[in-house]
C-alpha cells in the first residue's frame, strides 16, 4: 500500500492565494534589502565625505562605524514627536508619510534581474516618471503645514526646482524609449545585452553600426551625463541643496520636524536617491548584464543566474551612488538663479536637440533588426 496515493493536502491553496503570497514575499524583500541598503549608503555617504576631507568619519559604534545609522535610527524613533502649536497636525503628520510611501511604490516595477520585478509592466517607466513626480506633493505640504515662513519658503523652492527639472528628464527617457522602442524596463534592459559596448552610455563604442553610432554615442553620453546632475537637482543633493541650505533657509522645508517624521522624511530622500542611481543603471548602464559577455554564458542554474544578476545590479547601483558621493564632497553650491538658468536654459534646449537627433537616428539610420520592441 501506497501512503502518498491516500494523502490529503492540510490547505489547498487556491491560485490567488499563491500568487499574493509570493508577490507579498517579494514586497517584503525587497523592502528589508532597501532599508538595510539605506542604512550602509548613509554610512557611505559620511565615509565618502569624510575621506575626500580627510577625515575618518564615522568609527566609534560598531566595527569601523558599521552601526552609525542603526544608532542614528533608534535616536530618531525614541525621540518625542514635536508638533508647533500652530501647525494644521493632520497635513503635518501626512506629510512625511506621503514622501515615505511614494517613495517604496516607485520600486513596485524596477527589475533586479530577469523575472525580478514586482510588476513587470509595459508602461514600467511612465510609472516612475508618474509616482516620482508625486514626490513634490509632500515637501510642499510638509513646508505650507508646519506655519512657518522658513520651511514654506524651503518647499516652494523645492518645489519650483523638482518641477524643472522633471522637463529635462522626461526629454532624457524619451532619447532612450526611441533607442530601444518600449516603455518596459526590461525590455530597456536586454536591449543592451552583448557588452558593455552595447550599454547605451558606451555606444559610442559599438562599431558594427558605425558611422551611426558616433551620432548615437556622442547624444547618449551627454544624456547620461545631463540626467546625472538632473537626478542630483531632483533629489536635492548637492550642489542643488538649496531648499535645505542651512545657511539660508534654517535647514528649509523640514526645520519644523524631528522624532520619526524627520526620519520618514530622510528615508524618503534616500531611497529618491537609490532610485535615481537604479534608473541611471537601467536606462544607461546596462541593468544586470555583466560588461563583458552574458550572464547566460556562464551556464549557471536559474537560481544562481538570478543572484548573480541582482548581484551586478546592486553593484552598479553603488557604483553611480559613489559619483553622488564625490559631488556633494567637492562640488561647491549653486545660488538659486544658476540652477534655474542651467535647467530651463541649458538642459532643456539640449535635450529637446537630443529626441530630435535620436528620432532622425531611428528613421533613418537605424538597422532594420535593431532597437525594435517585439
Amino acid at each position: 500500500m501506497n501512503p502518498s496515493a491516500d494523502y490529503v493536502p492540510f490547505v489547498a491553496w487556491p491560485v490567488e492565494v499563491e500568487w499574493a503570497l509570493m508577490k507579498t514575499g517579494q514586497v517584503l524583500i525587497i523592502m528589508i534589502l532597501l532599508l538595510l541598503t539605506l542604512a550602509f549608503i548613509l554610512l557611505f555617504d559620511r565615509k565618502v565625505w569624510a575621506a575626500v576631507q580627510l577625515r575618518k568619519g564615522p568609527n566609534v559604534v560598531g566595527p569601523f562605524g558599521l552601526f552609525q545609522s542603526f544608532a542614528d535610527f533608534l535616536k530618531f524613533v525614541l525621540k518625542e514627536i514635536v508638533i508647533p502649536a500652530g501647525a494644521n497636525k493632520t497635513v503635518f503628520l501626512l506629510a512625511p508619510l506621503l514622501t515615505f510611501v511614494v517613495a517604496f511604490i516607485a520600486w513596485a516595477v524596477v527589475p533586479w534581474g530577469p523575472g525580478i520585478v514586482i510588476a513587470d509592466l509595459n508602461v514600467g517607466i511612465l510609472y516612475i516618471f508618474a509616482i516620482s513626480s508625486l514626490g513634490v506633493y509632500g515637501i510642499i505640504m510638509g513646508g505650507w503645514a508646519s506655519n512657518s515662513k522658513y520651511p514654506f519658503l524651503g518647499g516652494l523652492r523645492s518645489a519650483a526646482q523638482m518641477v524643472s527639472y522633471e522637463v529635462s528628464i522626461g526629454f532624457i527617457i524619451i532619447t532612450v524609449l526611441l533607442l530601444v522602442g518600449s516603455l518596459n524596463l526590461t525590455t530597456i534592459v536586454e536591449s543592451q545585452a552583448g557588452g558593455a559596448w552595447k550599454w547605451h552610455a558606451f555606444r559610442i563604442f559599438y562599431i558594427p553600426e558605425f558611422p551611426a553610432n558616433i551620432l548615437v554615442g556622442v547624444t547618449m553620453i551627454v544624456m547620461f551625463v545631463m540626467f546625472f546632475i538632473s537626478a542630483l537637482a531632483e533629489t536635492n543633493r548637492p550642489p542643488f541643496d538649496l531648499p535645505e541650505a542651512e545657511s539660508e533657509l534654517v535647514a528649509g522645508y523640514q526645520v519644523e520636524y524631528s522624532s520619526t517624521p524627520y526620519l520618514l522624511f530622510m528615508i524618503g530622500e534616500y531611497l529618491n536617491i537609490v532610485l535615481m542611481c537604479a534608473i541611471m543603471t537601467i536606462l544607461f548602464l546596462g541593468g544586470w548584464h555583466l560588461p563583458l559577455g552574458s550572464i547566460e554564458a556562464l551556464g549557471l542554474s536559474p537560481f544562481w543566474a538570478g543572484a548573480l544578476a541582482m548581484l551586478v545590479f546592486y553593484v552598479k547601483i553603488w557604483a553611480v551612488f559613489f559619483m553622488f558621493a564625490m559631488v556633494k564632497a567637492i562640488v561647491p553650491r549653486y545660488r538659486y538663479d544658476q540652477l534655474m538658468r542651467l535647467g530651463w536654459k541649458i538642459f532643456l534646449p539640449t535635450s529637446l536637440v537630443a529626441v530630435v537627433a535620436m528620432g532622425y537616428y531611428v528613421a533613418f539610420l537605424q538597422p532594420a533588426s535593431a532597437g525594435v520592441a517585439p
